[in-house]
């Protein structure tokens, strides 16, 4: 139905549009009329018409300045002018306030029809337009959830590549280069720095996510993960390296208002917890402070700049490199952790630092690069392995030996890194293929021979195909089609026979499976005596 709206001072103008209007769209229209400039502007609030049929002159407030004030809260309602006076300066305002025609008096019939049609016309795209728009946001609403949950998930399990983060942040339109975390606790009320009934408060939370992630945006334009026992995990973009005192003072302020704001609206208890700001590659460290700072403190909302629970790095120590360096290790990056552990060796030497200093440093350093190729590389760990290590940098008093001595541990934990990787993807699949060499004329699965390596299906195959250029398919069937040749040459077989010998229980199927790969049939490789050429 369209909402019309007839504006004219003359009773019989306004009678005669009513009967035009009725007679040709009948119940398609709700038509309502005022005679005065005031009065239409008082019925366009209440009535909100889809079309406004206005009369240039009506007593009081003009038919111009009606629109234009119609406008500021009817923006997209349709207006048709009427005039007695074809006078240029009228169209021209018209036109300018974006009138879609400028009928001049006597109107006639097919005219005043046309416009009409044309206006319902445009109406019709409008509400088209917005309906399709609501249905973007309706379906966004359901995604977007999704999306700010796998960001923070992959950031709290640090199972993370660096482009699946940027793509995530591609998505939700994040360009800070900065964030810090927020843990939010819920519970039936607070005692000390404990909230009681956590399984039971966590439902209810479930039950109440929708509001109280939407209550948590409004105060802190963040991304809201999925409910965690009874947790959420919060990500806040921020723009700078640090927040300074008096905008933490606001946030905390900010954080108390929330929280009873909350309590009021799901009668639920909350407590939140900020964690440093960071990059997003430190955000696990930063959700990590956040949950701390609430078992250290006993207030509602706690920051963890406002308790000592995190080290302190004095002067100018170089914490982004330290952290790159053992990143680089862990990865078994060989010349990129290098290149760092030089850089890291040279802020020791221009720090001004005592060799003895820089003999612990090295030693500290060494030790924990060691530990993640124990951690992450399968090595076999030994006690007595390292009883050189603290005689011998004790005994060099040359920097370059000592910065040699450390890039070369540094180095060798990269490759016992990658050459552990590398041999325990070589072995797996040298076991599997062993296992289909040995099984090939049963009817094995992808699934029988991951398990048999203990690997999951997904991992397997994936590692099956980068080690053999090939997945096992394709390998399994190659193997049956050499032995299935063998045979053929070799034997006086029966094709059941050699069908059976190299895995297939359908005579039929493997021989269209042996001419698909070898290009002739089982009984033309065999007169032909394995010329395959036709």
């Amino acid at each position: 139905m369209y909402r019309i709206m007839l504006a004219d001072d003359e009773g019989i103008v306004i009678d005669s549009l009513k009967f035009i209007i009725e007679k040709e769209f009948g119940d398609l229209c709700e038509i309502q009329y005022a005679k005065t400039g005031r009065s239409v502007i008082e019925l366009a609030e209440s009535f909100r018409p889809d079309i406004a049929v206005m009369d240039i002159q009506m007593p009081g407030i003009n038919g111009i300045d009606a629109i234009r004030e119609i406008k500021k809260s009817n923006s997209s309602t349709v207006f048709i002018v009427m005039s007695a006076y074809d006078k240029f300066d009228y169209a021209q305002e018209a036109i300018s306030l974006g009138v879609l025609e400028y009928i001049t008096k006597p109107m006639e019939r097919k005219r005043i029809l046309a416009v009409l049609k044309k206006a319902m016309e445009i109406i019709d795209r409008e509400k088209e337009k917005r309906k399709r728009e609501l249905l973007v946001k309706e379906k966004l609403e359901t995604v977007v959830p999704i999306i700010e949950s796998g960001l923070i998930s992959n950031i709290l399990l640090q199972e993370h590549f660096e482009e699946d983060i940027e793509n995530y942040k591609t998505l939700l339109g994040i360009d800070s280069g900065y964030a810090y975390m927020v843990a939010v606790v819920c519970g039936d009320e607070q005692q000390g720095n404990h909230m009681t009934n956590a399984v039971g408060s966590s439902v209810r939370m479930q039950n109440h996510y929708q509001e109280v992630r939407t209550i948590l945006k409004e105060y802190f334009n963040c991304y809201v993960g999925s409910v965690m026992a009874n947790k959420l995990a919060v990500l806040v973009p921020y723009e700078k390296e640090a927040m300074d005192y008096n905008e933490r003072i606001e946030l905390i302020e900010k954080a108390r208002e929330a929280v009873r704001y909350l309590r009021k609206r799901t009668d639920i208890s909350f407590r939140i917890g900020f964690g440093s700001v960071g990059e997003m590659r430190d955000m696990a460290d930063s959700y990590t402070q956040a949950l701390r700072v609430l078992v250290e403190s006993t207030g509602s909302v706690a920051h963890v700049d406002d308790l000592p629970i995190r080290c302190e790095y004095a002067g100018d120590y170089p914490i982004k490199l330290e952290k790159r360096l053992f990143e680089e290790i862990e990865n078994g990056e060989i010349n990129n952790a290098t290149a760092s552990a030089k850089s890291f060796f040279d802020w020791m030497m221009e720090s001004g630092s005592g060799l003895m200093d820089i003999r612990l440093k090295v030693l500290e350093f060494v030790l924990w690069s060691e530990h993640i190729a124990y951690e992450k590389g399968g090595m076999i760990y030994q006690l007595n392995i390292r009883s050189d290590y603290l005689p011998g940098i004790m005994s060099i008093e040359d920097p370059e030996r000592l910065r040699l001595w450390f890039t070369d541990k540094i180095a060798e934990a990269c490759r016992n890194i990658q050459s552990k990787r590398s041999e325990k993807s070589g072995s797996v699949i040298e076991e599997a293929m062993r296992y289909i060499r040995e099984n090939y004329n049963r009817d094995i699965s992808l699934d029988e021979v991951s398990r048999e390596v203990n690997i999951s299906p997904y991992y397997f195959s994936k590692l099956f195909k980068d080690s053999t250029e090939q997945n096992f398919i394709e390998y399994l069937t190659n193997l049956r089609m050499d032995k299935a040749k063998e045979l053929l040459l070799t034997t006086d077989s029966s094709m059941k026979e050699i069908c059976s010998m190299v895995g297939y229980a359908d005579p039929n199927y493997f021989s269209r499976t042996f001419k698909k790969n070898i290009g002739v049939t089982p009984t033309e490789y065999k007169e032909n005596k394995g010329d395959t050429v036709g």
